[in-house]
């Protein structure tokens, strides 16, 4: 394929008030190819979006820009200047400065969706994107390249709801790319592996208190890295995690065998009983007395 064997496809979309009450609106979402020495970018765009890479530009709403093709580079106020390849992201966030702009002998393929609204600015603040971390690698992908270019064809037919369609294909967007990206990292560098190894040896012996070090020490990864690593891959710090598998382990014993409370506490090796019925009641918000015999009402009253 060419670069120039699908032409410029924008839309930039009108957003009303019970639009913008959904919690995410889509201002503009397009495709462009740019061909070896071509000008960039097409001045075909608003003013209010058009830029020329020496000078950069401030948007007033986020952006996914995905490249599925060339290469190129990308700099803002949080970024320093960085090479762009296919298969990688880059966000933008409104208010920020930034530039990108593919290079003059190789081109690239350009897809994007600006977005704006509550919900997003939520995501950002909760830190599953950043302005420190701007560019991903996700690689190039069929599913993400089909998501954009429904997003495309559904903006220009414009019909009812559209704006409720596209906020949905920006979060499978927006997911996919944090799944894409977190998965491609961790297969790149063998991580995810380790930390498979290390959750079977959590659960292979979840009846005993495991010294967390010494997992990393035999996976032969220091701790700091391994701590690090453990906690993008689960979301748990592993003590948290090794913590919750006990949790789970309490809950499966409690609703399915009749161990006491004070038996269970110890085939799970707590420090002491007194300690078991805390943590339990401090994460599941009951006793483990009243989280068994709920679970003993709702058998009953489902037979």
């Amino acid at each position: 394929m060419r670069f120039n064997d699908f032409g410029i496809d924008f839309k930039y979309l009108l957003v009303n008030e019970k639009d913008k009450k959904f919690g995410l609106t889509v201002n503009t979402v397009g495709f462009q190819p740019i061909a070896p020495d071509a000008v960039y970018p097409s001045t075909e765009h608003p003013k209010s979006y058009y830029f020329t890479p020496n000078t950069g530009r401030v948007l007033s709403e986020y952006q996914i820009v995905y490249i599925s093709k060339g290469k190129g580079s990308f700099s803002s106020d949080s970024t320093k200047r960085t090479n762009i390849a296919k298969g990688q992201v880059i966000f933008l966030f409104p208010g920020q400065w930034h530039t990108y702009c593919p290079l003059k002998e190789s081109g690239w393929n350009e897809y994007y969706i600006g977005f704006e609204g509550k919900i997003i600015d939520d995501i950002v603040a909760n830190g599953f994107i950043s302005s420190e971390n701007q560019i991903l690698d996700v690689g190039v992908n069929e599913d993400l390249v089909n998501l954009f270019s429904t997003a495309i064809k559904i903006a220009k037919e414009d019909k009812t709801a559209a704006q409720q369609n596209l906020a949905g294909i920006t979060f499978n967007i927006l997911g996919s790319i944090l799944s894409l990206a977190q998965n491609r990292n961790f297969e790149s560098r063998e991580s995810a592996q380790k930390i498979e190894q290390a959750k079977v040896i959590m659960i292979e012996n979840i009846h005993k208190n495991i010294d967390i070090k010494s997992i990393a020490t035999n996976l032969g990864i220091s701790y700091s890295l391994f701590r690090k690593a453990f906690k993008e891959y689960t979301g748990y710090a592993p003590a948290q995690y090794f913590q919750e598998l006990k949790l789970r382990k309490a809950k499966e014993l409690l609703a399915e065998t009749n161990y006491s409370i004070k038996e269970i506490s110890y085939e799970l090796n707590f420090s002491s009983y007194e300690y078991f019925l805390s943590f339990f009641k401090k994460r599941v918000g009951s006793t483990p007395l009243e989280y068994r015999n709920l679970g003993r009402v709702k058998y009953n009253n489902n037979t």
